[in-house]
């Protein structure tokens, strides 16, 4: 399903400030696999990500999800593939954009983008039973600014969002902190 195969990523390279964060690193992954990677700061845990995820290009070597090769995909385009959670419970939503309108984007992720990101018929009752799941009393706050959730409504939020396409790797960078 994920395979890595050998990629390496140098940050500013052939500078005083070049930093060597993969060397030819590999990871195959089936269908179904769970893996939590461990390491202290500075290990390359997030460049991991990062790179799955598109945030930037490898140096060298592939990365492909189920025989596709994304490695030169850039992010947006991965996202078909990819459902990701990050850390900061700020990141993964926009603040500034009711519940509603957040899960409307979430729900055409990896397809053809618009211009508009309002809900579609049907999607406003499908959201409420989403939410519904949550247990956190959001299918009444729909229409309610995200910047104003606590973090950890936030955080379940992105998940959801995440996962409502159902991608094929659901990347979560420290993802104890979902509450």
């Amino acid at each position: 399903m994920l395979r890595i195969e050998q990629i390496s990523k140098t940050f500013n390279p052939n500078t005083i400030n070049e930093k060597r964060a993969l060397q030819e690193f590999s990871l195959h992954l089936a269908p179904g696999d769970f893996v939590t990677v461990i390491g202290g700061n500075g290990a390359g845990k997030s460049t991991i990500m990062n790179s799955i995820a598109g945030a930037f290009f490898v140096d060298a070597g592939h990365i492909l999800i189920d025989g596709i090769d994304i490695t030169r995909e850039p992010e947006h385009r991965r996202a078909k593939y990819i459902g990701r959670v990050f850390q900061d419970p700020m990141l993964g939503t926009a603040a500034g954009m009711m519940i509603e309108e957040n899960l409307a984007i979430a729900s055409r992720r990896g397809k053809t983008p618009t211009l508009r990101w309002s809900s579609r018929a049907g999607d406003h009752d499908r959201f409420i039973e989403m939410l519904k799941e949550l247990d956190l009393g959001l299918e009444d706050r729909l229409t309610s600014k995200v910047g104003l959730l606590s973090g950890g409504q936030r955080q379940a939020l992105t998940l959801l969002m995440a996962t409502m396409g159902q991608p094929k790797l659901l990347l979560l960078d420290e993802h104890t902190r979902c509450s």
